[in-house]
C-alpha cells in the first residue's frame, strides 16, 4: 500500500518506516525553517542537523501520542521542533558560558603564574643588581627602571655617554654570567 496524505498518520502510528520517509519528504523543509531560525544564531550547521534528526525521531517514537488530522499533523511536528530547537539553543548556551568561564579561570591562572614568574625574575636581578658598584647600580637603575636615556643618565651622574654606555655593556656582561637570563627575559 502506498503512502499518502491521508493514510501516512496511520501508518506511521503502526511504525512503518515508508510513513515515515513520507513525513520527512513532505515536512522537512517546515522543520528545517524553524530549526533554522531558532539555532542560526549559533552558527553551527552540525547543530541543526542534529535537531533535524531528533526532531524526526521524537516524530517516529511518540506517534501513537497523536491524536489529530492530516491538517493537525503540521502544528503537532512544528512544536515538537520548536521544543526541540529550544533544548538544543540552552544546551549550547550553557556549554558555551561553561567554556567562557573554564577559560577565565585558565587565563587568571596564567595571568597568577606569569606574574609569579615576572616577579622571582625581578627579584633575581635586583639581587644581582645590589651587588653591583654603586655607580653602575645607578646607572642600571636610571635605564632600565627610570627609563633615561644614557645622555640624560650620563648628564645626571657628571659621566661622559661613552662612560655610560661602557658601564651598561660591561654590566650586562656581569649580569649574564651570575643570571641565567631565560628565553624572553631582557634587562
Amino acid at each position: 500500500m502506498a503512502v499518502s496524505n491521508r493514510n501516512f498518520i496511520k501508518r506511521l502510528k503502526k511504525q512503518k518506516e515508508d510513513a515515515l520517509e513520507y513525513v520527512i519528504d513532505v515536512y522537512m523543509p517546515y522543520v528545517k525553517a524553524i530549526t533554522m531560525r531558532i539555532l542560526q544564531p549559533i552558527g553551527q550547521r552540525d547543530m541543526v542537523d542534529d535537531c533535524i534528526n531528533e526532531v524526526f525521531l521524537e516524530v517516529w517514537k511518540n506517534s501513537h501520542q497523536f491524536n489529530g488530522e492530516v491538517e493537525d499533523f503540521k502544528k503537532w511536528i512544528g512544536v515538537i521542533t520548536k521544543y526541540r530547537a529550544i533544548d538544543f539553543y540552552r544546551v549550547y548556551e550553557k556549554q558555551a558560558a561553561r567554556e567562557e568561564e573554564l577559560d577565565e579561570v585558565e587565563s587568571i591562572a596564567d595571568n597568577r603564574h606569569n606574574d609569579l614568574l615576572e616577579r622571582e625574575k625581578r627579584n633575581e636581578l635586583l639581587f644581582e643588581l645590589s651587588k653591583l658598584d654603586e655607580v653602575d647600580r645607578e646607572i642600571f637603575m636610571m635605564k632600565y627602571y627610570v627609563g633615561l636615556s644614557n645622555g640624560e643618565i650620563a648628564e645626571s651622574l657628571q659621566l661622559t655617554k661613552s662612560a655610560v654606555d661602557n658601564r651598561l655593556y660591561r654590566g650586562k656582561k656581569k649580569l649574564a654570567r651570575t643570571i641565567q637570563l631565560k628565553e624572553g627575559f631582557t634587562i
